[in-house]
């Protein structure tokens, strides 16, 4: 499995085609990317749930090999922003402005 490299190099210019604004762009795969990471934030917390004890004392808290691999399984996953960013520029956001919003509801 080939890790992802964190830091990506993108057009601008590729980016603010899809707006026509670079900051309309920005503020909608911040958006997404929020969207995403909510997801597996609770995807995560239910899964590590399972394996939540109600002992407080250290001593008697084991290592978990599963818990340990979905943990590792998470932290190689592509960050959300890469994965907002690359569903942006593939089309597969679909958004609207507030403008077209008003407009619908008048």
């Amino acid at each position: 499995m080939a890790v992802q490299p964190s830091i990506i190099t993108r057009d601008v210019e590729k980016i603010a085609n899809r707006t026509g604004n670079i900051y309309e762009s920005v503020v909608i795969v911040s958006k997404r990317a929020r969207q995403i990471a909510v997801n597996i934030k609770e995807e995560l917390n239910g899964k590590l749930a399972e394996f939540a004890t109600t002992v407080d004392n250290l001593e008697e808290v084991f290592e978990n090999r599963e818990q340990i691999e979905i943990s590792r399984f998470y932290e190689r996953m592509p960050k959300p922003t890469s994965t907002a960013m690359e569903e942006f520029l593939e089309g597969k956001i679909t958004y609207r402005k507030r403008s077209d919003i008003d407009k619908l509801d008048a």
